[in-house]
This record gives C-alpha cells, sequence and structure tokens, in this order.
C-alpha cells in the first residue's frame, strides 16, 4: 500500500498552498491561531471565496457543485485549510444536510437549497439530540402532525450547536407515534425565523455558548419540507455519517496545534521538550495510517471498523497537544480567554486561549462517538473479542 503522494496530488496541495497565501485574511487566520472566535461574517466571506474557486464543498460530486475530490484529496486540502488557520465551513451545511439533499431531495429541493449552501446564502443548525433522547435517538419525542399542506411541529431539541447562527434547521421528528421507534421517524428542513420557534443558550463551563436548546410551539413546516419519504427519517439521518466517518482522525487539527506549541516553545527559549518528539511520532504514525485507508477506499476497497482507531487515537492526540500548550504557557494559561474580561491577555497571546481550547477539546473523546464505544468496537470487530 502507497504511503507517498501521487505526483498529480502534489501539484494539487501546491495549488491549495497558493491559494491560501493570496486569498486568506491574515487576521482571520490570526485570530483562528489564537483560539479566538470568528464572526459569522468572517466565515460567510471564506466560504464565499471558496465557492468562487469551486472548493467549498469538497466531499459534494461536481453535479451538485463540488469539486468531485478522492477521499485522500480532501485529507490533504483538511491539512492545509487547517494548517495555514484558516475557518472551518459551516459543517451542518455542507458536511450534513448538503449530502442528504443530494441524495434524498427533490429537484426543487436541490435547487432551492444546494446553491445557498455553496454560498453561504444559508446556515443550519441540526435538530437531533433531546432531553430524553441523546444517544437513543431512536425515542425522539418531537411531534409533526399532518395539517393540510402542512406538518405542525411541538417539542425541543438540545445540545443544538449553532442554532444562534443558523436560520434554517433539519431535524428528527415523530410523524407515527404508533409504529416501531425508527420506523415512526421523518426528516424535516424547516425555517427557523418563525416566532413558533425559541433559542435559549446552554453555556459551557469556559464560559462559551456551545450549544443551544430549541423550542418549537407549533411551528408549521410544509410538507415540501419533508426530506426523503414520510417515517423514514431514520434511514436519512443514518445516510448523513456516510463516508464522513473516514475522516474522523482529525490529523489536520492536530497539526495546526502542534505548530502553535512549537511556536510556543520557540518563544519561551525552549528548544528540546521531553513530550514534543512523543506526540510528533504518534501524528506521524496517524496522518500515515488515515492516508493507508484512505488510499484503500478510493481503490474500491471496503472499509471496517478501522475509522473507530482513528476516532481513538486522533481525539486523544488533541487532548495531548493541547495539555503540552497549556503546560508551557503555565500560570499566563489560566485565565479562560481576554474577550471575556478587559485588560486584554495576562501573557503571550499564544496563552490567552490555552485554557479554553482545552476545555472545549475535552469534548472530543466524546463527539463523534465515545472512547469507550470506539473500544467496543475495535474489541468486537478487530479482535473478534
Amino acid at each position: 500500500m502507497r504511503l507517498q503522494l501521487l505526483d498529480e496530488d502534489k501539484v494539487f496541495r501546491e495549488e491549495v498552498r497558493e491559494f491560501l497565501a493570496s486569498h486568506l485574511d491574515p487576521e482571520v487566520s490570526e485570530k483562528i491561531r489564537l483560539g479566538y472566535p470568528v464572526s459569522k461574517e468572517e466565515q460567510d466571506d471564506w466560504t464565499r471565496r471558496l465557492n468562487a474557486k469551486g472548493w467549498a464543498a469538497p466531499n459534494w460530486p461536481v453535479e451538485a457543485g463540488g469539486p468531485g475530490w478522492t477521499m485522500v484529496r480532501r485529507h490533504l486540502f483538511d491539512i492545509e485549510m487547517r494548517g495555514h488557520h484558516a475557518p472551518e465551513l459551516q459543517g451542518f451545511g455542507f458536511s450534513m444536510v448538503g449530502p442528504a439533499i443530494i441524495k434524498y431531495g427533490t429537484e426543487e429541493q436541490k435547487a432551492a437549497y444546494l446553491p445557498k449552501i455553496l454560498n453561504a446564502d444559508i446556515s443550519w443548525c441540526q435538530g437531533y439530540s433531546e432531553t430524553g433522547a441523546g444517544s437513543d435517538l431512536a425515542t425522539v419525542s418531537t411531534r409533526a402532525i399532518v395539517d393540510g399542506d402542512d406538518y405542525v411541529v411541538t417539542g425541543s431539541k438540545i445540545w443544538t450547536s449553532a442554532a444562534e447562527r443558523a436560520d434554517h434547521i433539519f431535524m428528527l421528528v415523530r410523524t407515527d407515534p404508533d409504529a416501531k421507534p425508527q420506523l415512526g421517524i421523518s426528516f424535516l428542513l424547516a425555517d427557523m425565523r418563525n416566532p413558533a420557534v425559541r433559542v435559549e443558550p446552554l453555556m459551557a463551563f469556559n464560559g462559551k455558548r456551545l450549544w443551544n436548546q430549541v423550542f418549537f410551539d407549533e411551528l408549521r413546516v410544509p410538507r415540501s419540507g419533508l426530506l426523503g419519504d414520510e417515517n423514514q427519517g431514520w434511514t436519512v439521518a443514518k445516510n448523513l455519517l456516510g463516508n464522513e466517518r473516514l475522516l474522523v482522525s482529525r490529523v489536520a487539527e492536530s497539526r495546526r496545534m502542534l505548530s502553535n506549541v512549537r511556536s510556543a516553545l520557540s518563544e519561551e527559549g525552549i528548544s528540546v521538550h521531553s513530550g514534543l518528539a512523543g506526540l510528533m511520532i504518534r501524528l506521524e504514525a496517524l496522518d500515515a495510517t488515515a492516508l493507508r485507508l484512505l488510499t484503500r477506499f478510493d481503490q474500491g476497497h471496503g472499509v471496517g471498523a478501522e475509522p473507530s482507531m482513528l476516532k481513538l487515537k486522533g481525539s486523544q492526540l488533541v487532548q495531548d497537544m493541547d495539555r503540552m500548550l497549556y503546560e508551557v504557557a503555565c500560570y499566563y494559561g489560566l485565565p479562560l480567554d481576554s474577550t471575556m474580561r478587559e485588560g486584554g491577555a495576562a501573557g503571550s497571546t499564544y496563552a490567552d486561549m490555552a485554557a479554553s481550547g482545552m476545555f472545549h477539546h475535552r469534548g472530543y473523546t466524546i463527539a463523534g462517538g465515545t472512547s469507550e464505544i470506539q473500544h467496543n468496537i475495535i474489541a468486537r470487530q478487530v479482535l473478534g473479542l
């Protein structure tokens, strides 16, 4: 199995680097490097620059406005984006509901939504989890009752990231309470700019508004907002995972963080650190494993439980990168970040968001499947235990 990049992939990588050098706003890049939030306007502007190049949706097929890249090329693109501290695009639109609309949407839905997603003219959040339905989404209780040409939605969703920025939501609702749980769920696309929708913040302990709770009080959704068949929303929701599960190694994020750790060590005059070599070796091993798996997929081979190994090791590595940066920052890393207080950073700029980033990334070993679940999958499907 090859680990060396093909010549055309190397040429592509250089093209991406040249594009970033000429189109990425240095002030926005510096915000990302230091861990500060970017505004929706800044994120949307970067999306439109990528869309003009045809690169806004790396995982979309050409006929839907994407570049039609291989998984390896998407991996390389992600590494360059994160390595140059470019803003992340609106994942709910590009990686989740967009591909679902491409596969299950009517021609009218595709025409209405896909161009707007590509050009950042519409933003999404995901309405899956509820207070009584987290890991087991088959138990969702938010109701959608047919009334003429509309569904009337009543209930709530929780842990809804980006709901404060979103103007649309894709959600799982129960349309047949008498069917078996997975068979009574439908997938709706809804406009949130409606008085029947209320968004309440949920704050993380690092002081950030990372999630929300969204309440629906008889929200009327046109029946044209149904994606896929009624009562078959579970099928649509499962498909959202699709091949995205292959890109769970967080190699790109680890490379971005490693550059921050090395810069911090250099700024402190530390030329040798006992833990740095270990992190670098783990990262190179993870990247090589990810490339090997993605190459197999691009060649048409099946993929089993291997992504669980990538997810497990990748999420742990990000947290260990955070921990080292925090240790280098020492006492200057104790304040969460200067955006929450007057007076600016307590010490060097790299130390300002060290604590906030470390706390936020603690969730990486939970999001997308907890480490315990990944261990179980590996035990059963790889080791046969």
